[in-house]
C-alpha cells in the first residue's frame, strides 16, 4: 500500500516535465489523480489535450486511477470545474499541486506589459484560482465534522528565490508565489490545510532551452536532472505524513532535498534617535559588510 492510498489529487500542467513525474509518482503510491493540462506552448499558445490523455493512460497501465481535465486554471468557473470533477470522480480531494506555468524570457529593457500581465496571469492567478476553489471545499468539509488532512503544493523556483537575467516576470510571480505559500500556511491551518512550496531543480521543456548543457541526460550513472527525482518529496508532501509540516520552501534537485531559510533579520544599527540623511551611508556600508552573503542572480558573474 502507498503512502497516498486513496488521496485524490490534483496536479496542474501535468501532462509533462515535472507534472507529468508527479502524476505517475502519486498513482503509483496509490493516489487518485487529476492530470490537468491544456496543452499549451512553453510560452502558453495553442491547445492540446492528448499530451494529458497519455499520462492517464500511463497510470491506468501501471494499476493506477487517473482521471484527465483540459480546463483553464487562470479562469475562476473553470478552476471549480478542476475541483468539482477531482470530487465527483472519486469522491473527495485532499491534494492541489499548483504545477502549470509558462516562460516569457526577456530582458528587463525589452519586456512588453502584454508578455508581464501572460507570466503574472498563469503563475500568480493560476496558483490563486484553483486553490481558491479547493480550500472552499475544504473548509465546507470541516464544518460537517470531517478532518480535510489537505495538502496546497506550490512550485517557486531557485529564480524567484534569488533572481534571474532575462526573466524579470517569471521571477517576480515565482517570489510572489512563495510570499503567497506563507501566507496560506499562516491562514489555513485551523482548517486542517498545510501549504508548502516547491522550487525544483530538473530537466523540463523550459530547462532544456535555458540551461541545455546542464540539463543533458547521462548514458551512465545517477541522472541528477530527471524530473522523476523531485517526485518523491512532492508525493511525501501531500501524503498524510506530512501533516505536521506547512510554510516551508524546498529546493530540490537529483538526490538532494534542502529546505530554504527564508528571509532572517540581519545585522542592524539603532540609535534611538533619528539619522541624519549624511549619517546613513556609513551604517549601510557596516551593515552590508557584516551580513551573510546573498546568493547571486542567476545568469550573472
Amino acid at each position: 500500500m502507498g503512502i497516498c492510498e486513496n488521496r485524490t489529487v490534483i496536479i496542474t500542467g501535468a501532462a509533462g516535465g515535472l507534472g507529468r513525474a508527479y502524476a505517475l509518482a502519486f498513482g503509483a503510491e496509490g493516489a487518485n489523480v487529476v492530470v490537468n493540462d491544456i496543452g499549451t506552448s512553453l510560452g502558453g499558445e495553442g491547445r492540446d489535450t492528448s499530451a494529458a490523455d497519455a499520462v492517464v493512460a500511463e497510470i491506468k497501465a501501471a494499476g493506477g486511477k487517473a482521471i484527465a481535465n483540459y480546463e483553464d486554471i487562470t479562469d475562476w468557473d473553470a478552476a471549480k470545474r478542476i475541483v468539482d470533477a477531482a470530487i465527483e470522480a472519486f469522491g473527495d480531494l485532499h491534494v492541489v499541486v499548483n504545477n502549470a506555468g509558462i516562460v516569457r524570457d526577456r530582458m528587463f529593457v525589452s519586456a512588453t506589459v502584454e508578455e508581464w500581465d501572460a507570466t503574472m496571469h498563469v503563475h500568480l492567478r493560476g496558483h490563486f484560482c484553483i486553490a481558491r476553489h479547493a480550500v472552499n471545499y475544504w473548509r465546507a468539509k470541516q464544518k460537517d465534522g470531517r478532518d480535510p488532512d489537505a495538502r496546497i503544493i506550490n512550485t517557486s523556483s531557485g529564480a524567484g528565490l534569488q533572481g534571474s537575467i532575462a526573466q524579470a516576470a517569471y521571477s517576480t510571480a515565482k517570489g510572489g508565489i512563495a510570499s503567497l505559500t506563507l501566507v496560506q500556511a499562516a491562514e489555513l491551518g485551523r482548517y486542517g490545510i498545510t501549504a508548502n512550496a516547491l522550487a525544483p531543480s530538473a530537466r523540463t521543456r523550459m530547462t532544456e532551452g535555458a540551461f541545455a548543457e546542464k540539463m543533458k541526460a547521462v548514458e551512465e550513472g545517477f541522472d541528477v536532472m530527471d524530473p522523476a527525482n523531485v517526485a518523491p518529496t512532492v508525493v511525501w508532501l501531500g501524503s498524510a505524513q506530512s501533516a505536521h509540516v506547512t510554510g516551508c520552501v524546498f529546493e530540490l534537485e537529483g538526490g538532494k532535498i534542502m529546505l530554504e531559510d527564508g528571509w532572517r533579520e540581519g545585522p542592524f544599527v539603532d540609535q534611538q534617535a533619528r539619522w541624519e540623511p549624511a549619517q546613513v551611508g556609513e551604517v549601510v556600508d557596516k551593515l552590508i559588510e557584516a551580513r551573510v552573503p546573498p546568493r547571486k542572480v542567476w545568469g550573472t558573474a
